[in-house]
């Protein structure tokens, strides 16, 4: 069975890889199913395998009697080559702001662009409810189990170790239990931080992100990031090199708000330039599993050697985030992080650990991820197409390699404050770009969520969207001040 993936998977990156290239652009059509089975010497079942798992990433479209075509695209983000270029460390102030937005985007009968969460249809419930009554009969103490010393469930931590030999191996001493991967990474960086210092994030990063460097009175250093090929480690060595940062904040793998992927050997030489300057790194890999690519990536703990990684992640994204579960491996902070959780909430849900484990025992859990992999790549792509519909020309949009989120660049004199209130005006919540900064950058950029499936409403939110970008974009300064 393996095998048989590997062989399908193997070609769809291949034509990827040729679309990517231009050797197919938009509107050709491709080799057919046969000229494909014979050309690569491969059974016509593997090919079509191969075509619909293109499909599935927004590549190419199937035409009833005629075959497969590679489909227009949104215009993506222009792909400069990042100057590494530093701006001074400040201290954070998004989160009033953050607050007004995020409050804003809740009320009632919006169209949910904002939020970044899958919906409910594609969490595994009916698998979840076995898992839970199965664990409340085996195991009925641990509804009433609480305690401040025993953070860990075994069976969940063993999932954890189990899972982290796919990509290297990460010892049982090193992981605490939290409520969330955003207790996680706050533990973490109340472990390796102190309020005044410097920690380095991307830019663009996730808000949220922002709002904990802030809630802890330290400044934020921002990366200059590729929306290809994530943060410039040329930049962060300058900084490094300096002295300039006490810690590191980054999401390697499907940042939010872009999308991006860091290369494995950029990975790589980030672990080793850790090493060399003593500065740790706390990884925010929470849209790990849910990475497009053929091979689930890996995270950069997997080249560190120092104890320098602390790890974050939970199961929030892919199976629930009703649970509260998140977990870090935190390495050579693996004492402090678990003092500071001890202290600040005890432990987490025993009983829901358990219940995790439950659904990661056995297939339940590579099922699902297959699924919401395969079904947010198709939606990404539907928004995507619905951007490039609707949105002026000028407008350019990422190409994400995970997650479910789509970041929108729009003409230099579109301000995505003013735009957010006009929206907001008519129903549709999204996420101006600015709180994606330390420093309020993006202003003509935006983040839409993807995680929907497609309605009527989604469509007509999208188009309305458009309008209000154009509208804005048409209107001279003087008259919108």
């Amino acid at each position: 069975m393996s095998s048989q993936i590997n062989l399908y998977e193997q070609l769809a990156n291949e034509l990827g890889d040729l679309i990517a290239r231009r050797v197919f652009v938009p509107g050709d059509r491709l080799p057919s199913i046969r000229q494909l089975a014979q050309q690569k010497r491969l059974s016509v079942s593997t090919v079509l395998q191969a075509l619909r798992l293109l499909e599935d990433r927004g590549q190419v479209e199937a035409r009833p009697q005629a075959g497969y075509y590679v489909r227009h695209r949104a215009r993506l983000l222009a792909l400069p080559e990042v100057q590494p270029d530093l701006q001074e460390a400040a201290f954070v102030g998004i989160n009033s702001l953050l607050m007004r937005v995020l409050r804003a985007n809740e009320a009632p009968q919006m169209v949910q662009l904002g939020s970044a969460w899958p919906h409910d249809e594609l969490l595994p419930i009916k698998r979840l409810q076995k898992a839970v009554a199965s664990v409340a009969r085996r195991e009925p103490a641990l509804l009433s189990k609480v305690s401040c010393y025993e953070t860990n469930e075994p069976a969940f931590t063993r999932h954890i170790l189990r899972r982290a030999l796919e990509w290297g191996q990460i010892d049982a001493s090193e992981i605490v239990v939290t409520s969330s991967c955003t207790e996680a990474i706050s533990l973490c960086l109340r472990a390796v931080a102190k309020p005044g210092d410097t920690i380095a994030l991307e830019s663009a990063t996730y808000f949220v992100l922002l709002q904990l460097v802030e809630s802890l009175g330290m400044k934020a250093l921002e990366i200059p990031t590729h929306p290809k090929t994530g943060p410039s480690i040329d930049a962060l060595e300058l900084a490094l090199n300096a002295g300039l940062v006490q810690a590191c904040l980054f999401i390697p793998n499907a940042n939010n708000p872009l999308g991006c992927i860091m290369p494995e050997e950029s990975k790589q030489r980030l672990a080793g330039l850790l090493a060399k300057h003593n500065v740790p790194l706390i990884e925010d890999d929470v849209h790990g599993d849910l990475c497009f690519t053929a091979d689930r990536p890996r995270p950069v703990k997997a080249y560190d050697s120092s104890g320098n990684v602390l790890l974050c992640s939970s199961f929030s994204k892919a199976v629930t985030p009703a649970a509260r579960v998140g977990y870090v491996a935190a390495g050579r902070f693996a004492q402090e992080v678990a003092l500071l959780k001890m202290v600040s909430s005890g432990s987490s849900s025993l009983f829901f650990q358990a219940v995790l484990a439950d659904f990661l025992n056995g297939s339940s859990y590579e099922v699902q991820v297959r699924k919401m992999r395969r079904v947010l790549s198709q939606r990404i792509a539907r928004m995507s197409d619905a951007v490039h519909a609707h949105f002026p020309a000028e407008c350019s949009v990422s190409e994400p390699q995970g997650g479910f989120v789509l970041w929108i660049q729009m003409p230099e004199q579109v301000d995505s404050l003013q735009l957010h209130q006009a929206a907001l005006g008519q129903g549709i919540a999204f996420v101006p770009g600015p709180l994606f900064s330390a420093s309020g950058k993006f202003s003509n950029c935006l983040r839409l969520n993807c995680g929907n499936p497609w309605t009527d409403d989604i469509e007509r939110a999208v188009m309305r969207l458009g309008e209000l970008v154009r509208r804005q974009a048409d209107t001279p300064q003087a008259l919108r001040a």
